[in-house]
């Protein structure tokens, strides 16, 4: 794969902050596609990668992450792409509210710290356990 550091001018558009960026032509190389796919995946909102000065697309890691999730939807498990919106959607959603479920377990552990001693044993007795904190399977 072509990679190589691209300056970012920090503009309002670009991110990544110091990473090494892949143009389109690289990427689309690399995943066995034609570059107006990742054109028409950025038109439907399923990736939307950085832009230089010059408007030249930037996929950063983040974006390649994406990619190869969309691409396992459609070419693996035959998902249309109305049907990788819905999905991806969701997983966003899953773990947000993932995240907020964390930190709602952490405020009530604080709270219940501060009220009395011996909290964590009744909880690791208790009835009904709390479940783990990672309710929703992160990409490595």
């Amino acid at each position: 794969m072509k990679k190589g550091p691209v300056p970012d001018p920090d503009g309002p558009r670009n991110r990544g902050k110091g990473k090494g960026f892949y143009m389109i032509s690289a990427v689309a190389e690399t995943y066995g596609i034609h570059p107006q796919t990742l054109r028409l995946y950025e038109r439907e909102g399923l990736l939307c990668p950085s832009r230089t000065e010059g408007n030249t697309r930037l996929y950063a890691e983040e974006d390649l992450r994406q990619l190869e999730t969309i691409l396992n939807l459609t070419r693996d498990l035959g998902v249309n792409l109305a049907g990788v919106e819905i999905i991806l959607n969701m997983r966003q959603k899953m773990e947000k509210m993932q995240r907020e479920i964390g930190e709602f377990i952490d405020y009530v552990q604080r709270e219940m710290s501060k009220q009395e001693d011996g909290w964590k044993d009744r909880v690791e007795h208790a009835l009904v356990r709390l479940p783990p904190k990672d309710l929703v399977k992160k990409d490595p």
